[in-house]
């Protein structure tokens, strides 16, 4: 059985475990590594069950704990080149980390990797959608500015999609935050509103995605309960029911030893 177990999500920190009860791998490895140890044993994931790590991209809140997790359970690390180029400038990685340059897809153990680029402010982020031994497909796409048409096509083509509904628009702009960093978050390269992320979902979900979960919630500019109503008025007002026709639900920030089956 295919099952998705997100350990952090969010800005201080993103990792979510893919796989099956014998083997998966992690999509990215925020917060620290004690950190994520502990949230893998509160979840009974074996590190030993872990084939390696895959990294979206450079921001300290999708890699800080790689250097030290990835060497202390000797793991490879897979990201882009521009992913790996940015995060040995930044210290996230070191020449004592295994690591590899995924160009489109990877095969580990009876799994498939399959790479996407995103439209966001790294050196060369990518999302990337999981594809385990029983031919189920997870797509983690998070820390996408814009949902571009490969984006789409690929979380179409699965089964379980973790999609960024970053922000309430109006909260953002009403905010504390400096006018730079809003302007950042509202672009092209930064993250998707709760607003850009309901308008994707029902044609997710008329492809056969019907398992569906809201990711990288800002602490600050969203809340959880906000962004899945938001999905979910705007799925009613097209005649689709929540448990009926999908389920639906926010990731927790930190890690609630819950898995997703599908």
């Amino acid at each position: 059985m295919a099952k998705v177990v997100p350990l952090f999500s969010g800005s201080k920190g993103n990792s979510y475990f893919v796989g099956s009860s014998g083997e998966g791998v992690l999509i990215d490895a925020g917060r620290s590594a004690k950190q994520l140890d502990e949230a893998l044993e509160y979840c009974s994931i074996n590190p030993k069950s872990i084939a390696a790590v895959f990294v979206t991209h450079e921001h300290v809140d999708h890699c800080s704990a790689l250097r030290v997790f990835a060497k202390r359970h000797g793991l490879k690390i897979y990201a882009s080149e521009g992913t790996l180029s940015a995060m040995a400038e930044k210290g996230f990685i070191s020449p004592d980390n295994d690591c590899e340059v995924i160009s489109d897809t990877v095969d580990i153990g009876n799994m498939r990797i399959i790479r996407c680029d995103t439209s966001h402010d790294a050196r060369e982020s990518c999302i990337f959608q999981v594809i385990t031994a029983d031919d189920r497909r997870a797509s983690i796409a998070t820390d996408l500015g814009v949902m571009t048409d490969s984006v789409r096509d690929l979380i179409r083509s699965g089964d379980f999609a973790v999609v960024e509904s970053n922000h309430d628009i109006n909260m953002l702009k009403n905010g504390s935050y400096p006018p730079n960093v809003k302007a950042r978050i509202l672009s092209d390269k930064g993250h998707l509103s709760n607003e850009a992320c309901a308008a994707e979902l029902a044609d997710f979900i008329r492809c056969g995605v019907f398992r569906i979960m809201l990711g990288h919630i800002s602490e600050n500019n969203n809340r959880p309960a906000l962004a899945v109503n938001t999905s979910v008025d705007m799925l009613r007002s097209v005649g689709m029911k929540q448990d009926l026709d999908y389920t639906l639900s926010d990731v927790p920030a930190v890690c609630s030893g819950k898995s997703i089956l599908f």
